[in-house]
């Protein structure tokens, strides 16, 4: 018998199948609170005055003493405005939209001049044409 390997009461060996576990999410998912549950985990952290009874509260809610700090820093900047979610990431350049709009107001202007453009050369060709072939009735009725 190799050591390590579960035996039943009977001596036999177990076999190891360990299958994943369906409760188990495969992505971890970034937690989000609201805006009331933060207050109201706040206020029962206000009102934890015995030892050890905060961190019962975070064991409880599976939260961190850094949450309570953040939040905390949140209400004294102003409840509603420092609990409201904020988006992540980097913030959207001021400059950026306004050269996204001159650009798409430069590519129009660039396709009403080709258009204008083509819309003059056949005009010179059919003054020219036009040109010549009064020129040539001209001449007719000169012979």
């Amino acid at each position: 018998m190799k050591v390590g390997q579960p035996v039943s009461s009977n001596g036999n060996r177990q076999s190891m199948s360990r299958e994943a576990d369906p409760q188990v999410v495969s992505k971890a998912e970034r937690r989000k609170f609201s805006a009331e549950y933060k207050l109201r985990i706040l206020a029962e952290a206000d009102e934890c005055t015995g030892r050890g009874t905060i961190g019962a509260l975070l064991r409880r809610e599976g939260l961190y003493a850094s949450h309570l700090d953040k939040w905390r820093k949140q209400r004294e900047q102003g409840a509603l405005a420092g609990l409201r979610g904020q988006k992540r990431g980097r913030k959207p350049d001021p400059q950026a939209a306004e050269i996204a709009q001159l650009q798409r107001e430069n590519e129009q202007l660039r396709l009403r001049l080709e258009r204008a453009e083509h819309i003059i050369d056949v005009q010179k060709k059919l003054a020219q044409l036009l040109g010549t072939m009064s020129a040539e009735t001209s001449n007719n009725e000169r012979l």
